[in-house]
């Protein structure tokens, strides 16, 4: 029976009552008793062997999952090695390789894979620890060593599955017991990782070390609905997409496990926005296959294999419309091809009962939603490759991997990427230098990291300032073909008012008006856009030329404006990243004496010069 997340408290004690149990009581009663029962038992590996024979698109994907396990074979062995306070690559490399072989060797019984497996288990099973001070690191390598200790049970030894559950219990399952860990309480990514990552170790010996699975799941059962909450109430990920897929893997694997181990999923999924965040998540993607990439994330094309749990759980395949191309992408490729990243094994589980073509979605072609940071988006077609996207947000600098990046937008149309975000900087190169990137304050070295202030973003810098970090900015009005965000608090009392609109009008033209008011006569404005695009200037026009397509954006006010193009390269300063094959157009102004200031922008992608 599926527990109710409902939490009451008595006394000095916190008790959660879930479908008439409380923590109290055994939380390990429904345990299966056999192996394997993590993600998917026997009947379900069987089932699996029966769907490729019918299902040319699934044995393709199977194929290439063996294809990618057999190519770890030759991979060097893995080491425990730390790159400035993280062993997060090595937990990572494990974890991909475990699961890869131990799914080649359920799948086609060749020993050598069961073989490759076994070492690797054992290699990090003799690491010293695995590195709880950072404890990202702790979660994905339990989650390595417990997949492979449950997948590959019967046929591992009795020497090498002591080995294995007290490595699990020493070095995953006790630190993470310590009353100091934080992520606990956290509402964000560590929670679920940490979480997903632990309950994933508990399952895997419960049977056998029945006391410390107990304690570590009434831990998770009570503290991992912290990490949903920022779900709420609309499923955007304040961390942005990259995070999502991060945060949210973890917790469907985390779900995935308590339903095939315990038979429950502790009502979790009903967590306000986490199922309707799948949905959101396609919305913040652009007709280029990139997403709307705020905070620390990537603006490359994303393969999502969680939205697939999503379109299973949820009987809705549409939400794999885009990914279900990327994935026969994938597929095509051959031997000779440049290597990718793989192909998550757990696909071909989530991929039971969608059918063999996907239909497009039904969502709005106007979206936005409110949360930590709301995000607001219009597009002219689901279907159509050269569609307009216009994707923005509001927000604050103080979320968890935020940017100073309030009134920020990207804007695609025509299959290109017009107006980009240039996403994080990889963060060793930036701690290795002494620099604390995940210090928040307002004086704190994470702000003169340039990819991240809003000297950087498509938003609007006043009198030279940085955005004020504790401040939000919220999406007032919302219709649709027209936005308004109220930025002012973000400027730090520098105006009485900041409001951005967006509006998108008719042949796909985008205006954007930022109104400025009761501000000191002579404070400068400076608005700007990050592309990739070549930019021309001929006074208050430009013109933008990219993949033999083009866009023209005029000033519209104030008169006698003009554009420039400025550099989109950071100080040289021995951290800061170069930024090749960008740059920035630019409106740069100030406030006239009426402390008043109305600066419009128009956005027309194609036009005469298109293709030129």
């Amino acid at each position: 029976m599926k527990r109710l997340g409902a939490f009451l408290f008595a006394g000095l004690t916190a008790i959660s009552v879930f479908g008439g149990q409380s923590l109290a009581g055994d939380i390990l009663a429904g345990l299966r008793p056999e192996h394997p029962r993590l993600l998917a038992t026997s009947a379900d590996w069987e089932k699996l062997q029966r769907r490729r024979q019918s299902d040319p698109d699934l044995d393709a994907l199977l194929r290439h999952i063996v294809e990618d396990a057999r190519a770890t074979l030759g991979e060097p062995a893995i080491v425990y090695k730390k790159e400035g306070k993280r062993l997060l690559a090595v937990s990572r490399s494990t974890l991909r390789r475990v699961e890869l072989c131990s799914f080649a060797y359920r799948l086609t019984g060749e020993k050598v894979f069961l073989n490759h497996a076994e070492q690797d288990l054992l290699t990090v099973a003799a690491f010293k620890d695995w590195n709880p001070p950072h404890f990202l690191d702790t979660a994905e390598m339990t989650a390595a060593v417990a997949l492979g200790y449950d997948w590959l049970f019967a046929d591992l030894s009795p020497a090498t599955k002591a080995t294995l559950r007290q490595a699990i219990v020493e070095k995953g399952l006790t630190p993470g017991l310590e009353p100091h860990n934080s992520w606990y309480r956290a509402t964000m990514n560590w929670n679920q990782v940490c979480f997903g990552g632990l309950t994933l170790g508990a399952l895997a010996i419960a049977d056998e070390q029945p006391a410390i699975a107990r304690e570590l799941l009434t831990r998770a059962q009570t503290d991992n609905p912290n990490g949903l909450k920022p779900y709420a109430p609309i499923g955007i990920y304040p961390e942005g997409p990259g995070y999502w897929n991060y945060g949210t893997t973890y917790q469907v694997l985390m779900i995935s496990a308590l339903e095939s181990a315990l038979g429950t999923d502790w009502n979790l999924p009903k967590s306000p926005g986490f199922l309707a965040s799948a949905a959101a998540l396609v919305e913040q993607t652009g007709p280029t296959g990139r997403p709307f990439n705020f905070s620390d994330g990537g603006d490359g094309v994303a393969f999502e294999p969680t939205l697939f749990w999503f379109a299973q759980r949820l009987h809705y395949p549409a939400l794999v419309y885009f990914q279900d191309e990327i994935l026969r992408h994938k597929l095509a490729r051959t031997a000779s091809d440049e290597k990718d990243d793989g192909l998550s094994p757990l696909l071909a589980f989530w991929l039971d009962g969608l059918p063999g073509e996907i239909p497009p979605p039904a969502l709005p072609l106007a979206w936005h939603g409110d949360g930590p940071n709301p995000v607001g988006v219009f597009r002219s077609s689901w279907t159509d490759t050269n569609a307009l996207f216009l994707a923005f947000k509001g927000g604050s600098a103080s979320v968890n991997h935020a940017h100073m990046d309030a009134g920020s937008f990207v804007l695609d149309a025509d299959g290109v990427r017009w107006a980009s975000d240039l996403g994080a900087q990889d963060y060793y190169s930036v701690e290795s230098k002494g620099w604390s990137l995940f210090n928040m304050k307002q004086d704190s070295d994470r702000w003169r990291v340039f990819r991240l202030n809003n000297f950087s973003h498509n938003t609007l810098t006043l009198g030279g300032k940085l955005h004020s970090v504790k401040a939000d900015a919220r999406i007032l009005s919302f219709n649709a073909n027209s936005a308004t965000v109220n930025l002012t608090a973000i400027f730090g009392g520098q105006a009485g008012s900041v409001l951005r609109h967006f509006h998108v009008g008719d042949n796909r033209r985008v205006d954007i008006r930022d109104d400025i008011a009761t501000a000191s006569p002579g404070l400068t404005v400076r608005w700007q856009m990050v592309t990739h695009a070549k930019i021309s200037v001929d006074q208050s026009t430009a013109t933008l030329r990219q993949a033999g397509k083009s866009l023209t954006a005029k000033i519209l006010s104030p008169a006698g404006a003009t554009f420039e193009i400025a550099s989109a390269q950071p100080p040289d300063d021995g951290v800061n990243e170069p930024n090749p094959n960008t740059q920035i157009l630019v409106v740069s102004t100030a406030v006239p004496a009426t402390g008043n200031l109305t600066l419009e922008i128009e956005l027309q992608p194609g036009g005469d010069s298109a293709g030129k």
